[in-house]
């Protein structure tokens, strides 16, 4: 009777793992005989598995009890996340901890996850939100956790739709059919009156980043990272982080105006950086610095509540002012770099409500 392995225990039987010099782990089907002979079963577990299978020749298929949601979901960091947006990466990154913690405690074999345990998941993810929050001693409605939980079934299902592309699985998505949380779009129109209140408390790297988002129409992080060098032609070229979109808008009037400001405010900076929005000092300013003064610039201004004018709001502003000026939501949809038109409607009917004609 053969030694009892010690080792890879997750290993099915007559199958072995070999680490090389190089670090990489192989895997070998233990053929038996005498001498030993082992055939190669390649690098990839997954595949090993099924190769092993064969050689075993047992039609049941083995190797799906050992294809787990985690193991899936780390092809899809390695494989897919480097596709998207630094901020999208570092967001997806975040709600895998959260799904992790479900779904990896005990580990879940893909196959056995049911539309049920979505469901689940939905639910134990806003309860343990509002639990958390309790706990801090804050006031909590009972809501809290909601959107975060549908963005995190969202990825999921991306996930999973994947795993069906690499043949872990021939399972439908159990995401199907099952609803998330209703969630009401943001609203919030920033009035002319508002944005001067901020801008007179602001502080000047504040007052340029304001100006810039408003003037382009861009979010915040792209408005963050313009640069001199994006100036060409007598356009600002900008390419958006979130959907690659490329846009080139002409330098004038405000526009203009905020640029000549900029530069002759940079004159005296030594180091000079190239970024459009910099500090007192002449360094870049990065997003977390810019809602900082955000906050305390409202808070100078009177403007308690954080809901009803947020930094980002200033991009809602633009495309609905753009859409006002010109009379053509088109012109706003180009700036704002939409695809589809009925997004921008979307977003302009949300914000500010459509403008209508009297019946007489």
């Amino acid at each position: 009777m053969g030694r009892k392995p010690s080792v890879n225990l997750n290993l099915p039987k007559g199958m072995r793992a070999r680490t090389q010099r190089s670090g990489r782990i192989f895997y070998y089907y233990d053929a038996g005989g005498a001498p030993r002979r082992e055939i190669p079963l390649g690098p990839d577990f997954v595949q090993a598995v099924r190769k092993w299978t064969e050689l075993e020749a047992d039609v049941k298929p083995i190797h799906r009890k050992m294809i787990t949601f985690r193991y899936v979901s780390e092809r899809y960091v390695r494989e897919v996340l480097p596709t998207k947006a630094l901020s999208t990466r570092e967001g997806d990154r975040l709600m895998l901890a959260k799904l992790y913690a479900f779904f990896d405690d005990p580990p879940a074999p893909l196959d056995e996850i049911k539309p049920i345990n979505v469901r689940q998941y939905l639910d134990w993810r806003v309860r343990s939100t509002v639990d958390a929050l309790g706990a801090e001693g804050k006031v909590v409605k009972g809501t809290e956790g909601q959107v975060r939980a549908n963005r995190e079934k969202a990825l999921f299902s991306h996930i999973w739709n994947k795993a069906r592309e690499w043949g872990y699985t021939d399972q439908p998505n159990p995401c199907a059919g099952i609803k998330g949380y209703r969630e009401r779009p943001r609203d919030v129109y920033i009035e002319d009156d508002e944005y001067l209140l901020i801008h007179k408390h602001a502080r000047q790297p504040l007052r340029d980043a304001m100006d810039l988002a408003y003037l382009t129409g861009q979010r915040p992080s792209d408005v963050l990272k313009m640069s001199e060098c994006d100036l060409s032609d007598g356009c600002l070229l900008i390419q958006q982080g979130k959907t690659d979109a490329k846009l080139r808008i002409r330098v004038t009037g405000r526009l203009k105006e905020t640029l000549d400001r900029i530069a002759k405010q940079k004159i005296c900076h030594n180091p000079r950086s190239f970024f459009l929005v910099v500090n007192e000092r002449g360094r870049r300013v990065g997003l977390k610095s810019i809602q900082s003064m955000f906050v305390e610039a409202r808070l100078a201004a009177g403007l308690l509540d954080p809901k009803k004018f947020q930094f980002r709001d200033l991009r809602a502003k633009a495309g609905t002012d753009k859409a006002d000026d010109a009379g053509d939501i088109r012109a706003a949809q180009k700036q704002l770099g939409h695809t589809n038109i009925s997004t921008t409607e979307r977003y302009m009917r949300n914000r500010r409500g459509a403008k209508v004609e009297p019946t007489r």
